[in-house]
């Protein structure tokens, strides 16, 4: 065979591949399929969604696999049609968020049955072709669908909870971070309800996977809106861009925030002592070499201050040999600090710390040894770790708490009479003023403090009475030294 010959005969080969790889993908009839697709995306993009469905109906039916945009586009056109079926008022004409699920935003008297049920037919259809032809981003696609049947349920009273959570259960073995905020939460209310009394551990195992989940999603938008909030306080102007990446990530956070405590709320019921450390001296001897199993149960142990037993400093022993990592000393150092030998943990806190390049990780383990130091009544020391948190990570609020916790509870031994006492209440205030400013996600719970703080803080008539004025420095005295406004 000579040269030009075989090289022919390869031209056609490839020639045949590539045709055969786009009949694939854009049908019988390519040419028509990318002109249809072209005329639905250009109408479909602006909202423009009645001229948009016929050749996105030609496309569905005769190239379903030419664009994830016939999917994306398609779900928003026939969710336009499902709200239109249950009396959902135009987001234009409520001046609201058209993804706000709330009743006041339904006329029920303009519900037609029929034509809901049609179109949650059509979007149910629609999200198994798209995991048929596209099988990917499975987290979030599930989570989504998940969404819609909430809103049914809401709309129509039409509750599936076994369809629900099949979604949530399938988008969670997909990808975790790719559910939604609510839908993590959701999902481990439900999936503790169904484990909780036959398998403990199972549902232990869950919690740690969807709190590792939402660690991921709040360290990501920590970190961002960290950069941006540096931007800010170096005197640079943040540009329109950057504001709504700046409000959306403190919204994200707040949310995160929620479901931290939905999540630890919900585990609470059954992570007692009385349950975790029989099941833990159970199931001991098969996981004393399991790195990811002794980090999780000594985490637990920890967290749920069953470290008393015996069982825990073995654990944290085994963690240690079998992972000699700045994770495994930070426990080790605990227990040296629980038996007295504080010198030495701290040696070993600062050996973590050289371990770790991650600063939010430093800034972790600096704020757990804060921690120790408060409930060892060393106020000031506990301070110094707390500030040593925030230098590797100004975003931690829990640190900004900690340091407010600590000046309330010192008001009586840094105040010398009724006005000054009060005064350090104002100074436990500021710092969980700073706390959230800092971190959206603690939100809530600094509001309690601050709340709480200035119920304590000099009152109007008692400022009067001293012939204060409004807005002056006042210097708090002993191991606080910090200068506030009177209120």
């Amino acid at each position: 065979m000579n040269f030009k010959k075989g090289f022919a005969i390869v031209l056609f080969l490839l020639i045949g591949i590539s045709t055969i790889n786009a009949q694939d993908k854009y049908g019988n009839e390519p040419d028509k399929c990318k002109t249809n697709l072209s005329i639905f995306y250009e109408y479909a993009k602006v909202g423009n969604y009645e001229p948009a469905k016929e050749p996105w109906k030609w496309c569905i039916d005769n190239c379903p696999k030419s664009s994830k945009n016939l999917y994306k586009y398609g779900l928003k056109m026939a969710e336009a049609d499902y709200n239109k079926s249950v009396g959902k008022l135009s987001s234009k004409a409520e001046g609201t968020n058209i993804e706000k699920v709330g009743r006041e935003y339904f006329d029920k008297s303009k519900v037609n049955k029929a034509d809901a049920s049609k179109y949650a037919q059509q979007i149910n259809d629609l999200y198994a072709l798209r995991i048929k032809n596209f099988p990917d981003n499975l987290g979030k696609v599930y989570s989504d669908w998940a969404n819609f049947e909430f809103k049914r349920a809401s709309l129509e009273g039409i509750t599936n909870r076994e369809a629900i959570y099949d979604k949530l259960s399938k988008s969670f073995k997909a990808d975790p971070t790719g559910m939604s905020v609510k839908n993590l939460g959701y999902y481990f209310q439900a999936f503790t309800a169904h484990h909780k009394d036959t398998n403990p551990q199972l549902v232990f195992d869950t919690y740690d996977d969807i709190n590792d989940a939402v660690g991921k999603k709040m360290e990501k938008f920590s970190k961002e809106l960290d950069v941006l909030v540096g931007k800010e306080v170096s005197g640079q102007t943040l540009s329109s861009k950057d504001k709504k990446k700046k409000h959306a990530r403190e919204v994200n956070l707040v949310a995160l925030g929620q479901v931290e405590g939905l999540l630890d709320d919900t585990l609470s019921k059954i992570a007692t002592c009385e349950r975790l450390i029989p099941l833990y001296n159970d199931t001991f001897d098969a996981h004393k070499t399991d790195v990811k199993w002794l980090k999780r149960a000594v985490s637990r142990l920890n967290q749920k201050g069953c470290t008393g037993d015996d069982l825990y400093p073995k654990m944290v022993e085994s963690y240690v040999n079998a992972a000699p990592s700045s994770d495994a000393y930070v426990f080790y150092a605990g227990i040296l600090m629980d038996q007295g030998n504080q010198n030495k943990a701290e040696e070993y806190f600062k050996k973590a710390i050289d371990l770790e390049d991650d600063n939010y990780k430093r800034a972790n383990y600096y704020y757990r040894l804060a921690i120790i130091m408060k409930n060892k009544g060393q106020k000031s020391k506990a301070r110094n770790y707390a500030n040593k948190a925030l230098k590797e990570r100004p975003s931690m609020g829990h640190a900004y708490l900690l340091i407010s916790n600590l000046y309330a509870s010192s008001a009586n031994s840094c105040g010398t009479d009724e006005f000054s006492k009060r005064m350090v209440y104002v100074a436990a205030a500021d710092k969980a003023r700073r706390a959230k400013a800092v971190d959206p996600s603690i939100t809530a719970t600094a509001n309690k403090y601050i709340k709480s703080y200035m119920a304590s803080a000099p009152s109007k008539k008692l400022i009067f009475k001293l012939g204060m004025a409004s807005g002056t420095p006042h210097k708090i005295t002993c191991w606080i030294g910090e200068t506030v406004r009177i209120p």
